[in-house]
């Protein structure tokens, strides 16, 4: 009689701690999707926010965190990405700030910071880069800019005839459209995303340079 209870008691344990996971999952991505719509990321970049977090983290440990604040300095160098990928699949990431030239003002919109596709699995590294790595160069005086990454689940290896873009000119970056690439592409919603806020600093003018401004 003994054991039955204590088998009684564990199940009970366990089912309650399933529905509190459950709970907790589903209030993470509620949060997730309400940032995206509190800045306006829904529906200036994207129709629908992504359900997971993409984790994004810069050098010294930084991290993006649904909007918080980072500096261009801060941002220079490309981060690590990690997401929840399938071995077997293929993806595209993407970062886009929406606010070129500035949130009141964006006539350039999108300004692309970062392309890749065909990656397999979650192996961003061997995927093919379209667009190297940009950091954040806000002009000055334009306030916080938003900076959005993103991550599709392609249908399968896909040819991509955007041109190869480096990091050494801003060449063709500009009035780019994330969900125009997703449509053309067939790759659906964003499974994953995260973004964060920058303004101008001194490290812009190094960066202008470096892109040949």
């Amino acid at each position: 009689m003994a054991t039955g209870l204590i088998t009684n008691v564990s199940s009970i344990f366990f089912k309650c701690r399933s529905i509190v996971f459950t709970q907790l999952q589903a209030k993470g991505i509620s949060s997730t999707m309400n940032k995206f719509e509190e800045e306006k990321i829904v529906p200036d970049v994207i129709p629908v926010a992504p359900k997971e977090i993409l984790k994004v983290t810069y050098s010294g440990g930084l991290e993006v965190n649904l909007g918080n604040e980072l500096t261009p300095t801060q941002v220079k160098d490309k981060p690590s990405v990690k997401f929840n990928g399938n071995p077997n699949s293929f993806y595209t990431l993407c970062m886009t700030d929406p606010d070129a030239p500035s949130r009141k003002n964006p006539k350039f919109r999108e300004w692309h910071h970062w392309l890749v596709g065909n990656i397999p699995g979650f192996e961003i590294e061997k995927g093919e880069t379209l667009s190297e790595y940009i950091g954040s160069g806000p002009p000055p005086d334009t306030g916080l800019h938003r900076y959005v990454f993103l991550v599709y689940q392609q249908p399968g290896k896909l040819t991509f005839t955007e041109p190869r873009l480096t990091n050494r000119s801003g060449d063709n970056r500009g009035l780019f459209k994330i969900s125009k690439f997703a449509e053309n592409y067939k790759l659906g919603n964003p499974i994953a995303g995260n973004f964060y806020q920058a303004k101008y600093d001194d490290y812009v003018p190094l960066l202008y340079k470096q892109l040949g401004a």
